[in-house]
């Protein structure tokens, strides 16, 4: 399923209110969910001193995410297609999924 970043832009929000939104969000989620439009929130990462609050969510469409915040009343700038790449792994490299010419 898609990733998409919600960005926020949230002069003056402290940890406690950006902590109210995650709430909202995850229950909004499980609320959708319930409905049979399933939407996963991820995690978010906030920024003090820019003011913004980057979430991650899964959906089969960045409408439907969307429509999440607006019916948990989330403030929202933006909401982008996003490829989350997870936490780096210290080890060998990974292979691709295809090969250079000459290898077999």
């Amino acid at each position: 399923m898609p990733t998409y970043m919600v960005e926020r832009i949230l002069p003056g929000a402290t940890m406690a209110s950006v902590e109210a939104l995650r709430e909202a969000a995850g229950v909004s989620c499980q609320a959708f969910a319930a409905k049979g439009r399933p939407v996963s929130y991820l995690r978010s990462v906030f920024t003090p001193g820019d003011s913004r609050c980057r979430c991650l969510f899964e959906a089969a469409s960045a409408d439907l995410v969307r429509e999440l915040n607006e019916s948990a009343q989330l403030p929202y700038n933006r909401i982008v297609l996003a490829l989350d790449l997870g936490p780096f792994e210290e080890g060998p490299a990974r292979s691709s999924s295809h090969t250079d010419e000459g290898e077999t």
